[in-house]
């Protein structure tokens, strides 16, 4: 199968099982495939060190959600093209861990390079979720036009104006930018707003989506989106929570749209998606029918911290739940006999 399961830190990519530098393995392995090269990436609470959290085994793995599978990349079939399944250590204090996806962008941009080196016309994508949109964002201000073809971010945890930076620069420019959003992940925004620090004052999370004219917004929890998204061939199932931050890819028909939009870009074409999906998308909170923006919980992101201290100490509990919560569809927080159990359970 050609996929490459490798780590990202600090002091560059290493192969998963070895420890050996992946650069050279992908320089080899590209020029023997055809086919798109697809860079997945989780986000946080994985580690690819720990073995109850590794993301090779329990996101990118046939015990986990398997991406690369949901990808298509274990048919066997010519023109496959090459899947990169990249770990890196996201757990840890929240703002600590967003810090090191920072950094972690010039060790993707490392990858893409050699990508773009080896098979010059291979087309280049990134899906990534949480806060490895994060590290996906952050490549961009490292490369080259043209270097990535399509970037799908799965309700990210990374800044607008972050992403109005990067988008900017010349790889930005050409990229184009699936922003995948839903009201489910509200109270993840809310507190990757809280607990890590913004360049910008009032700057918001992903989920209140991006303006940029190669960057395509797509709600997944609104009824319009789920019906434009069907007529192209793509249905997506409704949301069963009001609370959730990895519906973005265990929802059934999500990532085999995402293959669709990384494996046929003509056929999913940015422009006729753009004309068919709604321009604005649902107010925060009304998922869970809040009456924003007059409930109190609203104004948190929007006012400074000094003044919200002691609000913050009491919305603590929530956001440590909302990061620590064992949700069942959510493979970094199974340990190995809860997978083993699901695994030979019958469908």
């Amino acid at each position: 199968m050609p996929l490459l399961r490798m780590n990202a830190t600090d002091q560059g990519l290493h192969l998963h099982h070895t420890g050996a530098d992946a650069l050279s393995q992908i320089a080899e392995v590209s020029q023997r495939t055809g086919g798109p090269a697809i860079v997945m990436i989780h986000g946080f609470k994985y580690d690819p060190h720990a073995d109850r959290h590794c993301p090779q085994r329990k996101l990118f793995g046939a015990q986990g959600a398997n991406w690369p599978h949901a990808l298509g990349f274990d048919q066997s079939k010519a023109g496959e093209g090459l899947g990169i399944a990249l770990g890196w250590s996201a757990r840890g204090p929240l703002r600590q861990v967003h810090r090191r996806a920072t950094r972690l962008g010039l060790t993707l941009a490392e990858l893409v390079g050699t990508l773009k080196a080896n098979h010059p016309a291979r087309p280049v994508h990134v899906i990534a979720h949480s806060l490895g949109s994060e590290i996906a964002l952050a490549a961009l201000e490292h490369l080259p036009p043209r270097a990535v073809d399509r970037i799908l971010l799965l309700t990210g945890a990374s800044f607008c104006g972050f992403a109005d930076d990067m988008l900017a620069t010349p790889a930005g420019r050409t990229a184009e930018v699936f922003n995948i959003t839903s009201r489910e992940n509200d109270v993840f925004d809310l507190a990757f707003e809280t607990l890590v620090r913004a360049q910008r004052q009032g700057d918001r999370a992903l989920g209140q989506g991006l303006s940029r004219p190669n960057a395509l917004n797509i709600q997944l929890d609104c009824d319009r989106s789920l019906a434009a998204l069907a007529q192209f061939g793509t249905p997506i199932t409704t949301p069963k929570r009001q609370i959730c931050h990895w519906s973005s890819y265990t929802r059934p028909g999500a990532m085999s749209f995402y293959a669709k939009l990384l494996r046929q870009p003509e056929a999913y074409c940015f422009r006729e998606l753009q004309g068919a999906l709604p321009d604005d998308q649902d107010p925060r909170w009304s998922r869970l029918g809040l009456g924003c923006p007059n409930v109190d919980i609203c104004h948190v992101a929007t006012e400074s911290l000094a003044a919200v201290t002691l609000r913050l100490r009491h919305k603590a509990t929530l956001f440590k739940r909302a990061f620590s919560k064992r949700d069942p569809d959510e493979p970094a927080f199974l340990t190995s006999a809860c997978i083993r159990s699901d695994a030979t359970t019958p469908s």
